[in-house]
């Protein structure tokens, strides 16, 4: 593979986690538990899904580098299929209740925030500013699941217990955020990529400290699922899709 094959599949990852994770929290449009939450967290699932569009619009410009010409941030979001998404399995996993959707959003958010953060070192210009834009927004995403991870975890006996087997039974998909590849590693080696593996340590320091806030347990399960990025999905996102692109399926190049 060429450096902008690799990079194409690596930018991608990152755009499949954002569009798929936005997906996920606009289907709580309408449904939150208070009108001021139902807001906020439409708001985030915005901003991940132009954060989306960011990646996947420099996805189809690298692939016009060596493919000759490159789909659209549209084409790339509505044209694939499952097998061709190659977000983590994390943000996929439906959404549950509140506690399972800010569980989920947690694990992620903690993530998010220290990759984007490595990634404004990259040597490839246009991901250093994708990754310093959206930093700017997922520093509020990480302080407002934290918050609710707490409140939640630290509330009644039922939120308590709801949390806690949100944190147990989503733990098992956290391992793959910081899995290196193959790709990863020649991206790594030439300044472009970060290094996943060295997201482990300081991630678990911080997601350990808000656990011990909230006063939830550590998962003593390894966190053992992996695939997603290798376009390996659980059977949600099948269905997520057959919703996010329905109209663009059965009305196609259909405009408003």
């Amino acid at each position: 593979m060429t450096t902008d094959e690799r990079l194409f599949d690596y930018v991608l990852r990152l755009g499949d986690s954002d569009l798929v994770l936005a997906q996920r929290l606009g289907e709580w449009t309408g449904h939150g538990p208070v009108l001021e939450e139902d807001i906020a967290l439409t708001n985030v699932g915005l901003d991940l899904l132009g954060q989306a569009r960011l990646w996947l619009a420099y996805a189809g410009e690298v692939e016009a580098r060596f493919a000759g010409s490159g789909r659209t941030e549209d084409q790339l979001a509505f044209l694939r299929d499952s097998g061709q998404f190659r977000n983590v399995l994390l943000v996929e996993q439906p959404n549950g209740s509140y506690a399972d959707t800010m569980a989920r959003q947690f694990f992620f958010d903690v993530w998010h925030r220290l990759a984007l953060a490595a990634l404004t070192r990259s040597r490839d210009e246009r991901v250093a500013e994708i990754a310093a834009k959206a930093g700017k927004e997922v520093a509020y995403h990480v302080e407002r699941s934290a918050d609710w991870l707490v409140r939640l975890g630290d509330g009644t006996d039922e939120s308590h217990a709801r949390m806690q087997a949100a944190i147990d039974d989503l733990w098992m998909y956290t391992g793959e955020l910081f899995e290196n590849e193959d790709i990863d590693r020649a991206l790594i080696d030439e300044g472009i990529a970060c290094d996943a593996e060295r997201l482990a340590e300081p991630w678990r320091a911080q997601v350990q400290a808000l656990l011990a806030d909230a006063t939830l347990a550590v998962p003593s399960t390894p966190a053992f699922q992996r695939g997603g990025r290798r376009g390996q999905h659980t059977e949600h996102l099948g269905h997520l899709l057959a919703t996010m692109q329905w109209l663009q399926r059965a009305y196609p190049g259909a405009q408003w």
